[in-house]
């Protein structure tokens, strides 16, 4: 469905069903680069399941309006004016790399909107390596094979897949591509920029689970911790979740594991 959000055109992917606030909502944040069809499997079954989905083109990003926003900060403003416009007073925060920081800003920003929080591919602080912002700025295709090569693990290079048939790193450069020149900049830069995660983690006061990729060489599970321990104040403390044999892409490397860590923490809290 289409939103205006602060005045501009909003993609909003629902599932493959018509909203209904009076369901429990899950938004699906997106990481840098990407759009709302990262959390195409995992956005369907939810729909289907008894869950009202939102899943963004965030600004500037797929085929939403605007531009990309410059911030973490700004970005969690942004959700919080995107539950306004689509009537909805509390939601399930659900994030992916940089949408995970998102999720988890407006989490301390709003604590009184988040209902569930769930933070996939996450760590806090999320430096971004020098070469990658340099690349992102000035060699697109350069940027893009480097996220490819730490996004996926072997087994996906070499055409491991869910989806027979589908080369999971030639889509993401194809979604890559498809974003305005910028986009990816900013994002990382936010990313990189962002120093308030841990301070913001500790105020987070709704449910909160950490799905990591076992094999994730941008957020590692090792690096997970301080986040965790940060989350002190979360209730029933922040759980943690790794799936088997999956990198930081493990929506698309493992969409049944991810999909299921995400409906049964949702289901029961």
């Amino acid at each position: 469905m289409d939103l205006y959000v602060l005045d501009t055109p909003t993609r909003v992917y629902t599932g493959g069903r018509s909203f209904d606030r009076e369901l429990p909502t899950v938004v699906l944040i997106h990481g840098a680069g990407h759009d709302h069809s990262v959390w195409n499997h995992q956005a369907r079954h939810l729909a289907h399941h008894g869950f009202g989905v939102l899943a963004p083109d965030l600004p500037g990003h797929g085929a939403s309006g605007g531009e990309a926003l410059a911030s973490i900060d700004a970005l969690a403003d942004w959700i919080a004016a995107l539950l306004d416009a689509a009537g909805v007073v509390r939601a399930a925060l659900v994030g992916h790399s940089m949408g995970s920081l998102v999720a988890l800003e407006t989490a301390a920003r709003f604590p009184e909107r988040a209902a569930a929080l769930v933070l996939v591919g996450s760590v806090a602080p999320m430096p971004v390596a020098q070469p990658l912002l340099d690349a992102a700025a000035g060699n697109r295709p350069k940027a893009h094979a480097m996220i490819n090569q730490w996004s996926y693990t072997p087994a996906g290079h070499l055409g491991a897949s869910a989806s027979p048939g589908l080369w999971l790193p030639g889509v993401n450069s194809r979604l890559m591509e498809h974003q305005g020149a910028g986009v990816l900049a900013t994002d990382l830069a936010a990313c990189n920029a962002y120093a308030r995660g841990l301070e913001a983690a500790a105020a987070v006061r709704c449910p909160a689970l950490l799905v990591c990729g076992e094999r994730d060489q941008m957020t590692p599970p090792r690096a997970v911790k301080p986040l965790r321990e940060a989350l002190v104040n979360a209730a029933g403390g922040a759980r943690m979740m790794t799936i088997p044999g999956a990198g930081h892409a493990m929506m698309a490397e493992a969409p049944d594991a991810v999909t299921d860590s995400i409906r049964g923490f949702l289901t029961n809290n």
